[in-house]
């Protein structure tokens, strides 16, 4: 089969388009064939060799959608299937080739609702943003979240859960602070902050918008100049969940706030989850796929073994134009 591969981390120039033998599945595992797979900035990260876990020679790539071509009694062939998480693609062969043996614990029906190009694309922010919140801020009805980046896939993804699962009040942030950014997110965000220069510091319209009190959760999935501020959001014994950082991971805080207030710091990296872990967060988001309550964040552009060497530079980069798929058949 064909398929992407690096035989060591560093550079982009590593990642190579190869012929390699099809997987053959073990006891526990199927074998799916790739329709689309979801491209992260994640995957671009892992051949730069920032991804302690990565054991090469590795094909990368986290999330697909597929269709069973050697199954189960529970998935048998023909079964449309969509899934990420657990090592795949880190210690194990990732979904960026025509075929994935997968473990049958971290698959999930795909949704009828769904293109196989959008369930390409749900998994990981969904992921990410359903263990944030639900598992590790064990965030409660009537509590109040700020959720930074809430333009971007994680950020959305969140702020859907809080509202629709959670029933708590979602404040976001965005640093285009357009009549049209308000319109997209008003179904599911009450109050939105503006982070664009100029405007009055992200505590003080925190503490304006909770009349003084603060959040109970605050989501940052943007860290860096963020970080602090989003610590000085919390409301008394309020819990702040991390998963990202800029360039230079060292940051700073009043450590004497921080312990009068009572915080709550965690770290969180959707890497370390299990393929059981993946399988039942997945579980538990499909009836809100199903329902369109949860849906992918634009539709996304499918990429070709042509054209995905040049995705994962812009991946890289930050520059991405659009949410790629990589479509391998």
């Amino acid at each position: 089969m064909k398929a992407l591969r690096f035989e060591k981390t560093g550079s982009l120039d590593e990642l190579k388009i190869q012929e390699v033998p099809r997987p053959v599945p073990g006891p526990d595992s199927l074998l799916v064939a790739v329709k689309p797979a979801g491209l992260n900035p994640s995957d671009a990260k892992n051949v730069l060799g920032r991804m302690h876990q990565t054991k090469a020679p590795r094909i990368p790539g986290r999330d697909f959608a597929g269709i069973v071509v050697v199954g189960t009694e529970t998935y048998p062939v023909g079964t449309e299937v969509f899934g990420c998480g657990g090592t795949l693609g880190f210690d194990r062969d990732g979904s960026h080739a025509e075929y994935v043996a997968v473990p049958a614990e971290a698959l999930q029906p795909k949704p009828r609702v769904l293109t196989f190009e959008q369930a390409a694309t749900v998994g990981i922010p969904y992921l990410t943003a359903w263990h944030a919140i639900m598992d590790v801020a064990s965030l409660k009805k009537g509590e109040t979240v700020l959720i930074t980046g809430t333009t971007g896939a994680v950020g959305d993804a969140a702020a859907r859960i809080a509202k629709r699962v959670c029933r708590a009040t979602v404040i976001g942030t965005a640093r285009r602070h357009t009549d049209a950014v308000r319109q997209r997110l008003s179904d599911y965000i009450d109050g939105l902050a503006d982070l664009s220069a100029g405007s009055v510091s992200l505590p003080e319209q925190i503490r304006a918008e909770t009349g003084g009190r603060g959040v109970n959760v605050a989501f940052d999935v943007v860290g860096g100049s963020l970080f602090e501020p989003c610590l000085q959001c919390l409301a008394f014994g309020g819990r702040q969940v991390a998963i990202a950082s800029s360039p230079d991971p060292k940051v700073t805080f009043n450590l004497v706030d921080f312990y009068h207030n009572q915080s709550h710091l965690i770290g969180v990296d959707s890497i370390q989850l299990s393929f059981e872990d993946s399988g039942r967060i997945l579980r538990s988001l499909l009836p809100y796929f199903e329902s369109g309550e949860f849906e992918p964040q634009g539709d996304p552009v499918p990429v070709g073994f042509d054209a995905v060497l040049g995705a994962y530079r812009e991946l890289a980069e930050g520059v991405a134009k659009a949410k790629y798929v990589f479509v391998p058949q």
